[in-house]
């Protein structure tokens, strides 16, 4: 194809909205859409998981190893593998300070150097979440002293790893790793490195 390959924006009009459910991190509201239909308009119920959004961050370090947590979620019954992750949760604060905010906190590391490697929409069928996922180098281990976060729940007691690129890889395409963030970020990463990673955007470049 001769165009550049990239998703346009565009919203149809709602004939209205309602909530359905508000919780402390999704909302549930169904839209009645108008759906183009030749010359004709057809109505029609499109129901949403309305998400605040998140970041997340590969951390790549001088021998090409990526930085791993080990999480339990309980909707699917298993602790996953995953990169360092949160929800865009300060209003104001650019995406690549939360993702710098939920490194140290979740894995005990600071970066020097951030670049953006991939935007999507987690489950655009369903839900409007949006996440960035940055790769992030010159990684040094945060002193004890530095740090005052307290993991609870879920995040107690974390397992932190380094894992080789190639070996993570390998792991996806064996089916055992199953978080998406993760999984989309190693492979980005994967890509990346084939291109000596020149083509990479920076922290805060824009959000199509």
């Amino acid at each position: 194809m001769s165009a550049e390959l990239a998703d346009v924006p565009e919203t149809w009009a709602a004939e209205s909205s309602e909530y359905r459910f508000k919780g402390r991190v999704v909302q549930v509201r169904t839209d009645r859409v108008r759906m183009p239909n030749g010359d004709a308009t057809e109505v029609v119920e499109r129901d949403i998981v309305v998400h605040p959004g998140s970041v997340a961050v590969l951390g790549l370090d001088e021998q090409e190893r990526v930085l791993l947590i080990q999480q339990y979620r309980h909707p699917v019954g298993h602790r996953l593998w995953e990169a360092p992750a949160g929800l865009r949760d300060v209003d104001g604060e650019p995406t690549w300070r939360t993702a710098a905010r939920e490194l140290g906190e979740e894995a005990g590391y600071r970066a020097s150097e951030w670049h953006t490697l991939v935007d999507i929409f987690t489950s655009p069928g369903m839900t409007d979440e949006r996440v960035r996922i940055f790769l992030a180098r010159g990684l040094t281990e945060i002193p004890p002293e530095e740090s005052d976060f307290e993991r609870i729940h879920e995040e107690a007691g974390m397992p932190v790893v380094w894992v080789p690129l190639d070996e993570a890889v390998a792991a996806i395409q064996r089916g055992h790793l199953h978080n998406p963030l993760a999984v989309m970020g190693i492979l980005a990463v994967y890509a990346a490195r084939a291109t000596g990673y020149r083509d990479l955007r920076a922290p805060d470049a824009p959000e199509g």
